[in-house]
């Protein structure tokens, strides 16, 4: 991973240029953690607004304190919120997740949500946060606007079967694959089913220039998944967090420390 360049390169033109990225998952609100990941150097944060609360106040707040420490926000959208997409980016984050994607149709639309006509059909305006308040130009505003990353997530049997499609569309900038749905979608069946269409869908990504995108529980399952051509790897702090409070507990236990209670 390097660190953050100056003048400031959006995460899409540092995944173009080839660069490892790492990040960190968290879900509203965590103000404090936004901080501490940009005091620890990650590159980007997501913020689940699918799994978590969609309060564009609280996110407003959490993208304030993300600028303020030099990290870039991406936010997972809901799949049927084009209007919290919109929000999103005029709030300023760097990009968005889309999850169940399970089409090139699919991916025609998420692209569209994302960008400005004549590439999209985002909403135009240059007041909002993304466009400092109203003052910077409109080229200015839509130029700065193609930067925004589109990442498409492929969460059934169907759309691993139609990653290459859902890769090859334009403007699709990342592939992420989500394990817990489509091992639900595939009616839970052994790992080596999920994993293998997991694999279908990032040799696709790879094939169309696309970077592979990932969540993961740990730092090995991290090295393991920059070993398989992952680009961009987010940690799933609350997995992380719970881990580490539970060998806290457990260190506690086997060194013979008192029961609190």
């Amino acid at each position: 991973m390097t660190g953050r360049s100056t003048p400031h390169r959006s995460l899409k033109q540092r995944l173009v240029d080839g660069e490892q990225l790492r990040g960190a998952l968290l879900r509203l609100p965590s103000e404090t953690l936004v901080e501490m990941a940009g005091v620890a150097g990650l590159d980007c944060v997501v913020i689940d607004c699918e799994h978590g609360p969609a309060d564009t106040a609280l996110l407003q707040h959490h993208l304030t304190a993300a600028a303020a420490h030099g990290i870039d926000v991406l936010v997972r959208v809901g799949s049927a919120e084009p209007a919290l997409a919109l929000r999103c980016l005029d709030l300023g984050a760097a990009g968005l997740i889309h999850p169940h994607v399970n089409s090139r149709e699919d991916a025609r639309r998420a692209v569209a949500a994302s960008h400005y006509p004549p590439w999209g059909e985002r909403g135009f305006a240059t007041y909002s946060r993304a466009g400092r308040f109203g003052t910077v130009t409109a080229a200015d505003h839509v130029a700065a606007s193609r930067e925004t990353l589109v990442v498409t997530m492929l969460e059934t049997r169907r759309a691993c079967d139609d990653a290459d499609a859902i890769a090859g569309t334009d403007g699709v900038d990342a592939v992420l694959v989500g394990p817990a749905d489509l091992a639900a979608d595939c009616g839970f069946p052994e790992p080596g089913v999920v994993d293998g269409l997991t694999a279908r869908a990032h040799r696709a990504a790879r094939a169309n220039e696309r970077a592979v995108m990932t969540i993961v529980p740990s730092l090995d399952a991290a090295r393991a998944a920059e070993r398989q051509g992952a680009q961009l790897i987010v940690y799933n702090m609350a997995h992380v967090l719970v881990d580490t409070l539970r060998s806290l507990a457990a260190s506690g236990r086997a060194n013979g420390a008192e029961d609190p209670a």
